[in-house]
């Protein structure tokens, strides 16, 4: 019976992504190669000879939930399985990861993710338990040796496509390049080949990726680099209707991007530019660009060019050292800008970072009270442009359906589509909420009919317009309808 057990689960892998869309594509990947080993991806860890987690070690809270997963998997496992943690909690932490987590099998990092089968027969073969390791130091993690997988992650009609990885920004907060390595761009005519293929695989948006877009090119001597590479895009691959750009860095949005932008219908109106802080002396400490009067002139002229445009952008409150006055000043730049979606955290303390030395460190209870003081704020300048969507008609990606329900939590029998317009990265912002079942992984176009800070409700034009009841909510349909918030 044993034997019979081992047969079974030999070739066969169970696959755990955590951490962001950048991993996914990772893990993504990683069983693409794995797939075209031979092996088979399986959804119950005990079916499986090799059980692989694809870690994220950011921030304390991911870090611990990695823990866990791993942890919970050594535990189920039985002889002739294995327990492979990937990714960046295992570059970051090497070998001691064991120490935390013992019987772990395997340790590879990020930067040779692409080895992975390699360590799987390493363990195979191996004479005895301790673990095996593959840390390189070297940021190899693109390029030339990606064994021919394509490095997108498919999600419904949606693809996040990775551009680059790595980072060269020396932000005192973040720990990404000790854990990725410095900036390494994909070649261009790579990833243009890539959109291609997506695009015959009738993907209906094309989201740009890397843990800083506007670098892209930089390491390969191009100027503009994304420019560059969303005008060969555009030209390649042109049923493509929806390009969109995410981790823009503030002071690398040129003249050159923003004509690109705007001369393009393909690439969406929305821009992501992760901005930290709206006061010049937060900024400085961070090691971010403290160039204020930049933001401004720049999304002036981002607005000029895309009346349309929706900015998101994150802020971290709570930095070390962070005064009232400066946290004033985050706000009186929030409520001056304007920005359409907000996304904000309480400042994680990185040992091994430089923001880890600095003094001053802002009590848990007050960095709570300022997020929640910014988000309040941010609220009522969302709903406020939201609100302005009202009676125009947006073009949506139909992505699921539920089912309404009354404020007691009753079944209407009211089937609803679950859509996203171009204002809405998945994941992180809102959706739109249109009545009547429509076709899945369709982009239909829908007069907007409401609108709360998050959301947007509308009806296709031949159908009567959806009204939403005070306490009326959505239930949890096709999809989940539960993402967290801003």
């Amino acid at each position: 019976m044993q034997t019979k057990a081992v047969k079974s689960r030999h070739n066969k892998y169970y696959l755990v992504s955590l951490g962001c869309s950048k991993n996914t594509v990772d893990s993504e990947s990683i069983a693409q190669l794995l797939n075209n080993q031979g092996l088979d991806g399986v959804l119950n860890p005990s079916d499986a000879e090799v059980m692989i987690v694809n870690t994220c070690g950011f921030i304390n809270s991911a870090k611990q939930e990695s823990i866990d997963v791993l942890r919970e998997l050594v535990e189920l496992k039985r002889p002739h399985q294995m327990v492979i943690a990937a990714g960046c909690l295992s570059q970051r932490y090497g070998e001691s990861l064991v120490q935390e987590i013992p019987g772990l099998d395997g340790i590879i990092g990020t930067r040779r993710w692409m080895d992975t089968f390699d360590l799987i027969k390493r363990l195979r073969d191996r004479k005895h338990p301790e673990p095996l390791y593959h840390l390189p130091t070297e940021a190899t993690v693109v390029g030339g040796d990606e064994r021919g997988v394509l490095r997108a992650s498919v999600q419904g009609a949606s693809a996040y496509l990775k551009i680059a990885d790595g980072c060269r920004r020396p932000c005192a907060f973040c720990a990404i390049p000790k854990i990725k390595g410095t900036a390494v761009s994909r070649p261009i005519e790579t990833v243009v080949a890539e959109a291609q293929r997506l695009q015959e695989r009738g993907i209906q948006e094309l989201i740009l990726i890397a843990q800083d877009t506007t670098d892209y090119g930089y390491d390969l001597g191009l100027k503009d680099g994304l420019a560059a590479l969303l005008e060969r895009v555009v030209q390649a691959a042109p049923d493509i209707p929806w390009i969109r750009v995410m981790y823009a860095y503030p002071g690398y949005v040129t003249p050159r991007l923003i004509e690109t932008m705007a001369t393009h219908s393909q690439i969406l109106p929305y821009l992501d530019i992760p901005l930290q802080h709206g006061h010049r002396e937060t900024l400085k400490r961070m090691r971010r660009p403290a160039n204020i009067e930049w933001v401004y002139s720049t999304l002036e002229q981002l607005r000029s060019a895309m009346p349309n445009l929706c900015v998101r952008t994150t802020f971290i409150v709570g930095y070390p050292g962070e005064t009232d006055e400066e946290f004033d000043g985050l706000l009186r730049f929030v409520e001056d800008l304007k920005f359409d979606r907000v996304g904000a955290f309480t400042y994680s303390y990185e040992l091994g970072t430089p923001s880890a030395e600095l003094p001053n460190m802002v009590a848990d209870e007050v960095k709570q009270a300022r997020y929640e003081q910014l988000m309040e704020l941010q609220q009522g300048i969302s709903l406020s442009r939201s609100q302005a969507l009202v009676g125009q008609t947006l073009d949506v990606l139909v992505e699921g359906h539920g089912m309404g329900e009354d404020e007691d939590g009753e079944a209407t029998g009211d089937v609803l589509s679950v859509a996203r317009s171009y204002r809405d990265a998945p994941e992180i912002d809102g959706y739109v909420i249109v009545e009547g079942e429509l076709p899945v992984g369709k982009i239909v176009p829908v007069q907007i009919t409401g609108a709360t800070a998050y959301d947007l409700f509308g009806a296709v034009m031949t159908q009567r317009p959806i009204v939403i009841q005070p306490g009326q909510v959505i239930s949890e349909g096709m999809i989940d309808l539960s993402r967290d918030r801003d």
